[in-house]
């Protein structure tokens, strides 16, 4: 399969984008994975780039995006960062991507039994980690059931995913909130900006929609 071109890009919708990447979960949930020649897809890829979607996700190693998606070299852009939330840099990758390389989606991938949201949930705290995990707080605090405080915490798996799909939510927020110019291109229809949630048992992946 051949890398994404201008042409083939310009063809995709924010719809069509989306309908992509599930289409890539569903080869992925079911070994079906289209057969490409990476190095060739390098060789389509050196003059330059044609990415569909943008995603973010969390650094967990069962979450690479290019693999439960089912994409090749030049398919899409992937930032990650444990906890999957957003800064200032992401935001600004996220504005190049979309506003400058043409990409018709941004998601926010949060998984299940996700490491930084249970240290967020246990309060944890260990050097950088400390500052990082304060990102995700917000999330613990919002999701207000349960009320036990013995039942807050990493050993109640329940309440660690509930935390996970707010913070991806809480995360949509913010990318509207503090950029401007994601806003505008989603208000103009250009781009969608959508969440969703990977399953780290079955491999699947569920869109907020």
């Amino acid at each position: 399969m051949k890398a994404q071109t201008k042409e083939t890009q310009a063809a995709i919708n924010p719809e069509i984008a989306i309908d992509l990447l599930k289409e890539g979960n569903k080869r992925f949930k079911s070994n079906t994975a289209i057969k490409r020649d990476l190095l060739d897809q390098v060789t389509d890829t050196s003059t330059g780039q044609y990415p569909f979607a943008t995603i973010l996700s969390c650094i967990d190693s069962r979450v690479s995006s290019e693999l439960i998606f089912d994409q090749g070299i030049g398919d899409i852009f992937s930032a990650r960062v444990a906890g999957n939330f957003v800064n200032e840099d992401i935001l600004g990758s996220m504005e190049f991507a979309c506003k400058l390389a043409g990409t018709k989606v941004i998601v926010v991938l949060g998984h299940t039994a996700c490491g930084a949201v249970k240290g967020a949930c246990d309060d944890a705290k260990l050097g950088n980690l400390t500052a990082l995990l304060s990102k995700i707080k917000p999330a613990v605090k919002a999701v207000t059931a349960p009320t036990d405080s013995n039942l807050r915490n990493s050993s109640n798996i329940d309440f660690v995913n509930k935390v996970a799909e707010k913070n991806v939510i809480m995360t949509l927020d913010t990318i509207r909130a503090q950029s401007p110019v994601l806003k505008e291109m989603e208000e103009e229809g250009s781009i969608k900006i959508v969440g969703a949630m990977y399953d780290i048992k079955e491999g699947t992946v569920t869109f907020y929609e």
